[in-house]
């Protein structure tokens, strides 16, 4: 799925690596949203339902999770 942000609104993602999930080296799940806790919750929601974790799974990759404030690097030009 595309999401283009609009310049009125600010832009999160949650970054959460998946590699002991997947096995594969450095793969990450990436969730955007307009608020840090929606990203967040996104992502909880994505580990669960796409990647089969149980809710300590969840709770182990989330302490993991960073996320990032990215409206300032979207919305130029």
């Amino acid at each position: 799925m595309v999401q283009e942000p609009r310049r009125d609104e600010p832009l999160y993602s949650c970054i959460v690596p998946v590699e002991s999930v997947t096995g594969n080296q450095e793969e990450e799940l990436i969730t955007f949203a307009t608020s840090a806790s929606s990203a967040h919750h996104q992502a909880e929601q994505m580990l669960a339902d796409s990647y089969g974790c149980n809710v300590d799974q969840i709770k182990k990759l989330m302490e993991l999770a960073r996320i990032e404030y990215l409206s300032p690097w979207c919305s130029q030009g």
